[in-house]
């Protein structure tokens, strides 16, 4: 039940619905309770198996005084307009409460609907803004799928079982009490007997659900490894269909899924006997009631018939609520485990953070320094001891083989990561000194896998800056050799490029990227080679795009075609996270050494 905590913070500031839905909901069950009432004893009055009353009862608040007064005006109503009169005065008032009834149920509903869809937007919100707070290192250790299935279906687990169950965990025992407190003013001995009957029944129930959040825990993370084969299939079709996989990853995805099915088979199975179980348990506690309150009134004791016979109706008004409330302990087991899952992201630490009272980096002036930086992960060390100095507006080259810790160096400029010893300065201050959003702004990245989203081709260019003119898009455009081809299309700059850039080719959407870095206009450039996988005319419109961006900039570069870094003003070359040698393209020739052998295995000339 710890689960409904974050619940009821989303509801703390609609404390005034929960109070009319409680309200609404109390109102409903005693109109409901008043019409089940009417019935027994006042049709016996009205048929003349009980003598009408005559005498005004003089009695205090209890459940056969409040009997007796109404019993007191229907035999004034009988005789003063007949009993036909009676029973129409009977029938209109049964209607009327039963209207009332369902009137505020209806209230109650049209209460809690905004109440239940705010906690699901809030949850939803809250998740997606945690998912962009998070740093970069936090998802290489999660599937793509899992997250999706997390903001997916186990929002709508939430939403089905808890969420819904929370509405039954507060109509349904407030009914349940309202009836247990009429059945114990109609007979106290009796409602001992009932009392000692429906905690054994509560405890059976609880007994047969407990695994229900281990089966769904299982479930929803074999949903989350459903979504990632999916994921992978549908970015790689034509990569498994070129192999001929599509067997090796059918058989991934069916084993997956039939586990699935097991599991949920199992879920479903025990969940749906709640209902049968609960209304079979309801069913002998009834008889168990009948045997003893017959008892009673067969021997003349402390149980009249006509209270007997109201007993026992209010007391089949039990057993659906019962019912209803056993179902919502079942789904709000199952439902525990999706919300354990979304909490794991909500709560998640988030280690790449501004610090207290860090300022705003303004402008760059400078240089950018890295002093005595390492960076390990999960006890693997990715940089080691890495000493560099970037000065403005000066070019430095990383090279080095895969794994080297290129990528890793310059992702620790924009804070993607935080280092784990050492510093790294801009103009002499900790960048940890700067708000995370203010050294961003100073800076702009292109990748070698251009990353675009399904939007226009002016929004993408547009990103950091969605209030740029038309002009303004056009011109960053241009100088990144995208123009010609953008006023190709038939929309032009409101063209819709596809999911991640489909309907490009790859020089046409690098382009976009280089266009969209040079509209922000940042002193600050990391390029992760951006030709390495263009054909040679595409390659050249990027090449020519990139130092069009470059000029005046200070620029760090991630080289794999190292003809391209040959005019940098330095060359750091890294080797198992350690920077091996340094200097410019000649003078590196020179020393014959591992960027040498580089040169030489890509035949530059």
């Amino acid at each position: 039940m710890k689960n409904f905590s974050r619940i009821l913070k989303y509801l703390s500031d609609k404390k005034g619905g929960i109070a009319l839905y409680f309200l609404f909901n109390l109102l409903s069950i005693l109109f409901s309770l008043i019409s089940l009432a009417m019935l027994a004893p006042f049709l016996q009055l009205l048929f003349g198996k009980e003598k009408l009353v005559d005498v005004k009862p003089v009695s205090g608040f209890s459940a056969s005084g409040l009997m007796s007064s109404l019993k007191y005006q229907l035999s004034q109503l009988i005789q003063a307009h007949g009993p036909v009169f009676a029973l129409a005065a009977i029938c209109i008032t049964i209607i009327i409460t039963i209207l009332l009834k369902n009137i505020f149920l209806y209230m109650g509903f049209r209460t809690m609907t905004p109440m239940r869809n705010q906690v699901l937007t809030k949850i939803r919100a809250d998740l997606y803004n945690k998912i962009l707070e998070l740093p970069i290192g936090f998802f290489t250790e999660q599937r793509k799928g899992d997250i999706i299935s997390r903001m997916s279906n186990d929002v709508n687990e939430v939403e089905w079982s808890i969420i819904g169950a929370l509405e039954t965990l507060i109509k349904e025992p407030l009914t349940i009490i309202i009836i247990l407190v009429s059945l114990i003013l109609l007979s106290p001995a009796l409602s001992v007997f009932l009392l000692v009957l429906l905690p054994a029944t509560g405890f059976i129930i609880g007994r047969v659900s407990r695994s229900l959040k281990v089966q769904s825990t299982d479930a929803q993370e074999q949903q989350g490894l459903l979504l990632s084969v999916l994921d992978e299939t549908l970015g790689g079709l034509r990569v498994i269909k070129a192999f001929n996989a599509e067997k090796i990853i059918g058989i991934k995805f069916f084993g997956i899924n039939k586990k699935l099915n097991h599991i949920r088979n199992a879920m479903n199975f025990r969940r749906d006997l709640a209902a049968p179980m609960s209304e079979f348990l309801g069913v002998l506690v009834l008889t168990a009631i009948l045997w003893f309150g017959g008892k009673l009134v067969l021997h003349n004791e402390v149980l009249q018939a006509d209270a007997f016979i109201t007993y026992i109706v209010f007391f089949t008004q039990i057993i659906n609520p019962a019912k209803s409330f056993s179902n919502a302990f079942y789904n709000v087991q199952r439902g525990s485990a999706a919300a354990e899952r979304i909490e794991a992201i909500i709560q998640a630490p988030v280690t790449v953070r501004d610090a207290p009272g860090a300022k705003e980096l303004t402008s760059f002036n400078q240089a950018i320094e890295f002093r005595n930086v390492s960076f390990s992960y999960e006890d693997t060390v990715i940089l080691d001891n890495i000493n560099l100095v970037i000065e403005k507006g000066k070019t430095v080259a990383l090279v080095g083989s895969s794994g080297s810790g290129k990528s890793t160096l310059a992702d620790l400029v924009p804070r993607f990561h935080d280092v784990t010893s050492g510093e790294i300065l801009i103009d002499g201050i900790n960048i940890k000194n700067y708000t995370l959003h203010s050294i961003r702004e100073q800076l702009s990245i292109v990748t070698q896998e251009p990353i675009l989203f399904n939007d226009t081709i002016a929004a993408n260019i547009a990103l950091a800056h969605p209030d740029s003119s038309p002009e303004e898009i056009e011109q960053a455009a241009k100088v990144a050799n995208a123009h010609n081809f953008i006023i190709q299309k038939e929309e032009g700059y409101n063209t819709n490029i596809g999911d991640r850039g489909s309907k490009l080719s790859g020089g046409e959407r690098q382009r976009l990227t280089i266009a969209r870095a040079l509209l922000k206009n940042p002193p600050i450039l990391i390029l992760d080679e951006a030709t390495s996988s263009l054909d040679t005319e595409s390659e050249r419109l990027v090449q020519e795009a990139i130092d069009n961006m470059m000029q005046h900039r200070t620029s760090l570069v991630i080289a794999h075609r190292l003809s391209t870094i040959r005019h940098a003003d330095e060359i750091v070359v890294l080797q198992n996270g350690k920077i091996v040698e340094r200097g410019s393209h000649d003078s590196l020739l020179e020393q014959h050494g591992f960027y040498k052998r580089l040169v030489d295995m890509q035949e530059v000339k």
